[in-house]
């Protein structure tokens, strides 16, 4: 256990502290930043015309930004800004739950695929236990959250059994659409991150962030929509509109 929390330790460390002038390399290029009059969101870039998201982020007055890495700079190159046509939610989602908690978002125009704005494969397979990924998001300045999240960050994070994902969520039901990734149960420190995290396990998009009671960006463990159960629904959708 020493170790692993060692492990995380040197692999967090903008996470721990949120320092607004730390930057993670290169920002994912299928990340995308939902910005609104409201809360933003993360999404995945699906296809030239479609971003996933969790449906339960409220985006009014839309507008996608691709290869963007600190929202708050109005200087970033490579950046693309699109706005939404429609938003299409699981039929079976509702806002009182945490299951079916996917929205598709297609776009006024195709985006153009190039080094910085790549999209993301759907799973043909679901996830293992024990299998790495990579979750990314933005963070907040912790000493003025009235401004945009302005840190980039990704934390390598394992799926975790089924049994262990129950203990650290006692009162919820984590049902097989689900998906359970982190390393440290029942941390919970207060943090904001922006909701919608995508999960990424070799290459795959295998989850959007659903729930968590903590920060998923310091490890602590959150539940996810398995996105392999919908795929069928992801391309019928995206076929038919």
């Amino acid at each position: 256990m020493k170790f692993i929390l060692f492990w995380v330790t040197l692999n967090l460390p903008g996470a721990l502290t949120y320092d607004p002038d730390y930057m993670n390399t290169i920002t994912p290029p299928y990340l995308a930043y939902l910005k609104s009059d409201y809360l933003p969101c993360a999404g995945v870039l699906i296809h030239p015309l479609w971003v996933i998201t969790s449906a339960n982020c409220n985006l009014p007055n839309l507008r996608v930004i691709l290869g963007v890495t600190n929202p708050s700079s109005h200087t970033e190159r490579n950046v693309q800004v699109v706005g939404g046509e429609k938003m299409i939610n699981h039929p079976y989602f509702l806002i009182t739950s945490i299951e079916n908690n996917l929205r598709l978002i297609k776009l006024e125009r195709n985006v153009e695929v190039n080094d910085y704005v790549k999209l993301i494969s759907l799973p043909r397979e679901p996830a293992t236990e024990n299998a790495v990924c990579t979750v990314s998001t933005w963070g907040y300045n912790r000493c003025d959250l009235s401004k945009e999240p302005d840190s980039l960050q990704s934390v390598n994070i394992s799926v975790v059994p089924k049994a262990e994902c129950h203990n650290a969520y006692k009162s919820h039901n984590i049902t097989e659409s689900m998906l359970c990734l982190g390393i440290v149960p029942g941390r919970r420190l207060p943090c904001k991150e922006v909701m919608g995290a995508p999960a990424v396990c070799n290459g795959i998009l295998q989850g959007i962030l659903n729930f968590a009671d903590g920060c998923v960006l310091r490890a602590d463990v959150g539940i996810y929509t398995r996105i392999f159960n919908y795929v069928p629904w992801i391309e019928n959708t995206i076929h038919n509109n």
